[in-house]
């Protein structure tokens, strides 16, 4: 592994924490979704 100067250090640590973020917003608009269905599913009686 080759030693990276400081700064590069630091734009490839903030470019993993924008690409975690973006992750995580994806992840949870899944989750509400998938919830919001079953809720849906369950109210018209396909549960």
């Amino acid at each position: 592994m080759t030693d990276l100067s400081k700064p590069e250090s630091d734009a490839i640590r903030a470019r993993q924490r924008s690409r975690a973020r973006v992750m995580a917003l994806l992840l949870g608009a899944f989750v509400v979704l998938i919830f919001a269905i079953s809720i849906v599913k369950i109210q018209l009686g396909y549960g």
